[in-house]
């Protein structure tokens, strides 16, 4: 188990929110750092999202409760109507996320009996809403998240897999199942990866500066993630179709083998250009110069077909299937190559520190 920045926060939360409460006299500070626990997010941004919605939950949920109580008394089968209500009036207003919250602030008045209800369900309320309260000042001050650092590693790592199986594939040295395995790995890999790009998206820039790197940023990390899921393609489409690969001549694989070892250095090196890890004059600007160009691979492919098109063990389609896949490829790691230029033309001093210390 990893113990995590939100682990603690949600600690810390549930410990101011009881406190202030306290020193508020409340009575029941428990529900206070019920309410915490609800509102901690994992950026600053869904935090504030968060108590607005939670605020208007909590309103929702007392008005009704306090309403219902009222109107019908302290009934069982009245606590029930009122949380259907509370339902369908949260739906009807897209406040999903905090439904939960506002049947505890429900729960929590209706079980108020006496002559000073509208005193206490005030407090009960007001005890929430410290909760709340508190657990957005925890996730504004303490520990405030970092996710290009995360999303950055998580790149890096998945790409990391897949190239060490595509090269695999390549040479038809992988073992079926295996890769089978770690492409399902990969996919899950993969969607975090989005994830983390959503987390990192979300959080906001307060300077006008830092505001266009970031926008720069989100461009290159999404065109990294594009060209990933172009590579994790290429290794699906070699799996799928190895048995053709086997079967292909034997020029007509090495070529496909050394096209796609260049590539794949290619793809190291971006990844070292984009922390500053490798020097500009070790950079292959013209990686193309290495193998033949994407036109004569399709002229070589044609003839090819020409020439052995009688065979059954050649499988053209099956081949085209592999050649597109791989030429995407290469065309997505032509643009990445270009953002990354034009980025640390502009932002060359305002990559994260910790991604030059942290990663490789």
């Amino acid at each position: 188990m990893k113990l995590g920045a939100r682990i603690f926060k949600t600690g810390i939360a549930i410990v101011f929110a009881l406190f202030l409460a306290e020193l508020l006299h409340f009575p029941n500070p428990v529900f206070a750092g019920i309410a915490a626990i609800f509102a901690i997010q994992p950026t600053i941004y869904r935090s504030y999202l968060s108590i607005i919605e939670q605020i208007q939950g909590n309103i929702i949920g007392a008005v009704i409760a306090i309403s219902f109580v009222l109107l019908f008394g302290h009934q069982i089968v009245i606590i029930g109507l009122a949380a259907v209500i509370i339902i369908l009036i949260m739906l009807k207003f897209g406040l999903e996320k905090s439904i939960s919250l506002a049947l505890v602030v429900m729960i929590a008045i209706m079980e108020i009996k006496g002559d000073e209800f509208l005193s206490f369900a005030l407090l009960r309320f007001l005890t929430i809403l410290t909760g709340v309260l508190a657990a957005f000042v925890v996730n504004l001050l303490f520990m405030p998240p970092k996710y290009e650092t995360k999303l950055f590693e998580s790149i890096h790592q998945a790409q990391d897999e897949i190239i060490r199986w595509t090269r695999l594939a390549g040479r038809q040295a992988s073992d079926h199942i295996a890769t089978k395995k770690s492409l399902t790995k990969l996919k899950v890999r993969l969607t975090q990866v989005d994830e983390l790009y959503l987390l990192f998206k979300e959080e906001r820039s307060y300077f006008k500066k830092s505001t266009r790197s970031k926008a720069r940023k989100l461009v290159i990390y999404r065109q990294m993630i594009t060209t990933s899921g172009s590579s994790y393609h290429v290794l699906k489409r070699l799996h799928q179709y190895e048995n053709e690969l086997i079967n292909l001549p034997e020029h007509f694989r090495m070529m496909v083998q050394e096209r796609l070892d260049t590539l794949l250095t290619y793809h190291e090196q971006l990844h070292l250009k984009f922390v500053g890890k490798l020097k500009a004059d070790k950079i292959n600007t013209n990686h193309t110069d290495d193998f033949i160009q994407r036109h004569e691979v399709m002229e070589i492919f044609t003839k090819e077909i020409a020439i052995t098109k009688q065979e059954e063990e050649f499988s053209a389609y099956h081949l085209l299937h592999i050649l597109s896949s791989i030429l995407n490829y290469e065309e997505q790691l032509e643009h990445l190559d270009k953002l990354i230029v034009s980025f640390q033309k502009y932002h060359n001093n305002e990559i994260d520190m910790k991604l030059k210390e942290d990663i490789y």
